[in-house]
Order: C-alpha cells, then structure tokens, then sequence
C-alpha cells in the first residue's frame, strides 16, 4: 500500500467511492480531508475503488474503508500493512453501520468502542434557518439585537469577495491566538488552504458584513444526497450575534437542497460541545474507533 498526501487530482476518485458509500460522517469529505492534510500528515490510496486514509502524525490511525471495492479485501491488506510497518491496526469514524459490517467480516477480531469526543451534531436545515419555537428564544434574542444594531449585510462567497474571508482568518488567528497558540495556528493553516482551492474543492458558504465590513464568515460542501457538512464558521466574538446570524443565514441558503446540516463534532471541548448542544441537534451520528484484536 503506498499512501500519498492528497491533491486535487484525487477528488474524482474520492468522491466516487463517498459517494457509493452515502455515509453521514464528517471525515468523509474530499475537501475536508485535503484541508487538513497537512496538519495531521493525512495520507490517502485508493484500494480497488475503495478509499483508505490514515493520520501518520503519530502512530498511523486508520479511517474505515468506504468505496465501491471488495471491503473484506482491503481490511485484510490493512491488517497485514499494519504487522509490517510494527503497528496495531486502528480504525476511526465508525458509524453503525460500519460498525456491524466490521463485525460480521471479523467476527470476535476487533475490539470495538464509542468515541463520543467525535460524535457529529446534525440538525435539520429548516429548523436551524426559521429558528421556531422556545427552544430557540435565546438565538432569536441575539439575531433580532444584531439586525436592529447594525446595517447587515449576508451573501455566498464568490470569487470577487473571498478575499474578505482571508483578511478575516489573518484578523482573527492575531486576536485568539494567545488563548491556545498550537491549536488556532493549525486552524488558521487549514482554512488559509482551504481558501486558497475554494472552488476547485466546490466549497460552498457565505459572508456577513457589516457597513462593508466582514464580521463572519462560513463554508463547507456536501457530504451526502441530504446532508451539507459545515466545516468553517468564524466571526468576532466581540460583535453580538454575528455567529447565530452567519449560522441560520447559511441555513437559508441551503434550505431548498438540503434537508439537514452536519456541524461536525466536538473534539471533547466542553465549551463546544455546549454551543452545539444549544442548537438542539436533530440527532448525533454515533461514532467508533475499533482495535484489531490479533
């Protein structure tokens, strides 16, 4: 198996094998795989029409096969790489479904576990851009502040204005980057990659400005037939409502051509994982990581 770093001839075949799969996991996203490559020296090969991916930052952790490709096959081949370069295969971004398939191609081999720091938030497109009901007053409060306060203004990216999402990343990285310098320095390269082949990954997303001014920006692309993948969202923390604004806004956008919205995981971050749970998610896509037992 000769894994490489993804480029942009690969997106054809990635998304061949994603699209075979229909999964609801965010790591299976061309474009969100090649942004972050860098960062966790990803690397990607293309097992007769499956894809395999692998995090070789430290020792390499696997992303569960998915294509069109003989799946029992290339676990195999996984299995036997893994003896070879002296390490324990190990699987992530499992759903359940993945799960049941490992399960019954290996039975009693892997030993299998939820990883809920990596749960996906999914909420539907519909709810997230009318924001009805109680449960969502207090979004509704910083909204209605936000567009009595200042003259507003959302529009998609283009390429005559994603020049302001780049100034606003540079902006944002300089104000934040005391409160965890390793952690937003990799974000501010992974989004500055990002911009840079927008719309050669066909990202898609939208800026808000304030009397011209950015204030926020958003992007991600399709994960599947249903579903969006939101990958960016920024804004400055000091301007009310400017991230509840860009956030139902984009669900306007979105709401004709896709029924749901996957806002990915948390990491395990607690302050995250309340902000995401306050948008009261329509489901969790539950994730596993699997061992191979030997």
């Amino acid at each position: 198996m000769e894994f490489h770093s993804p480029t942009l001839k690969d997106k054809e075949w990635v998304q061949k094998a994603f699209d075979f799969g229909q999964t609801d996991c965010c790591e299976y996203c061309f474009g969100n795989v090649y942004m972050w490559s860098d960062i966790y020296d990803n690397k990607i090969y293309n097992d007769n029409g499956n894809f395999v991916s692998a995090d070789f930052t430290d020792e390499p952790v696997f992303c569960y096969p998915i294509g069109s490709g003989d799946k029992k096959a290339t676990i195999e081949r996984l299995i036997d790489y893994s003896k070879k370069i002296g390490v324990t295969l190990v699987f992530f971004g499992m759903t359940e479904k993945e799960k049941d398939e490992l399960n019954n191609l290996f039975p009693n081999r892997f030993e299998i576990s939820e990883n809920r720091d990596y749960f996906d938030y999914v909420y539907k497109t519909e709810e997230l851009a009318s924001l009805t009901g109680r449960k969502f007053h207090s979004k509704k409060n910083h909204i209605s502040y936000f567009e009595k306060t200042f003259d507003w203004k959302y529009e998609p990216i283009t390429r005559e204005n994603i020049h302001q999402c780049e100034l606003l990343n540079e902006h944002w990285e300089k104000l934040n980057r005391e409160k965890n310098p390793e952690e937003i320095g990799e974000e501010h390269r992974a989004i500055k990659k990002a911009l840079k082949n927008f719309f050669d990954l066909d990202f898609e997303g939208g800026i808000l400005t304030v009397e011209n001014e950015i204030v926020a920006f958003t992007f991600g692309e399709r994960l599947n037939d249903n579903t969006f993948c939101t990958h960016v969202e920024k804004a400055y923390g000091n301007i009310r409502g400017a991230y509840q604004m860009i956030n139902r806004e984009l669900a306007h956008q979105l709401k004709d051509r896709y029924e749901f919205i996957n806002r990915e995981d948390d990491t395990g971050s607690e302050g995250l994982r309340r902000a995401k749970l306050s948008y009261h998610p329509h489901r969790l896509v539950i994730k596993y990581s699997a061992v191979f037992k030997g």
